[in-house]
């Protein structure tokens, strides 16, 4: 296990005082740690960078595409100046200057059949910020496959929710949506502070995970809708038919 320099005590420094996480050794386990993040659109974006900010050693990012205009309300980890250039380059840029210790494996390209199972294999966690179901799903598929812990985050309008499936011990994300929903588009209502606050929770569950600290979302789901600030935990089983984990 990679030990922490002196200049990473430094950083850290006040995220070590945190109860239950460990000190050094909770950080040297987020060193050491892989993070899968799909798509660093509105979600990604905060997802990647407060991993990167926690120092976590390695991100692998997936996302393609190049910068529009439409991205600046809520992809925070791209600018203006960037516009029609590669999404992920604009990404690894801004990673790098929060965190030049940081291990980037920067794909261009969306979570799809090709790329799946490999990009799965080479992280300790994923985080799930996809708005598209077919990645999702195909995220889904790989971590119970490989028993990987996946963080599900989404979010829609100014409603989110996030659970943390563990592979064997809780529903998977097939057991909650053993379909596609039909009305679902690619193009939804967002605020990026909507998709910046559940991506805040996937980050945290993410560093739950790697270090021991506290209690992931295990057979629970959170949910919150802004417009009223409310926000509720409901607990969730796994299907026995389920086609992927049952």
């Amino acid at each position: 296990m990679k030990k922490l320099t002196d200049k990473e005590r430094a950083v850290y420094e006040w995220q070590l005082d945190v109860a239950g996480f460990g000190g050094e050794e909770g950080q040297e386990k987020l060193k050491n740690a892989s993070v899968l993040v799909s798509r660093c659109g509105g979600l990604g974006s905060v997802v990647a960078y407060e991993l990167a900010a926690a120092g976590v050693g390695k991100l692998i990012l997936a996302h393609g595409g190049n910068v529009k205009e439409s991205d600046l309300n809520r992809q925070l980890l791209m600018t203006d100046d960037w516009l029609g250039k590669p999404r992920i380059e604009s990404v690894e840029r801004r990673l790098k200057e929060l965190n030049p210790r940081l291990e980037i494996m920067a794909v261009n390209d969306n979570i799809n059949e090709d790329n799946a199972k490999a990009l799965v294999s080479e992280a300790d966690v994923i985080v799930d910020a996809a708005p598209l179901f077919k990645e999702r799903f195909l995220m889904n598929r790989e971590a119970v496959a490989q028993n990987k812990v996946l963080v599900d985050c989404a979010m829609y309008e100014l409603e989110a929710q996030i659970t943390t499936i563990i592979p064997g011990e809780t529903p998977c994300l097939a057991c909650l949506y053993p379909k596609e929903p039909v009305a679902w588009k690619r193009r939804f209502p967002v605020f990026g502070a909507v998709s910046g606050t559940v991506a805040c929770m996937g980050a945290m569950e993410a560093i739950k995970v790697i270090s021991g600290l506290g209690e992931p979302l295990k057979n629970r789901l959170f949910s919150m809708d802004l417009r009223d600030m409310t926000f509720a935990v409901t607990n969730i089983k796994r299907n026995p038919s389920c086609k992927i984990c049952g």
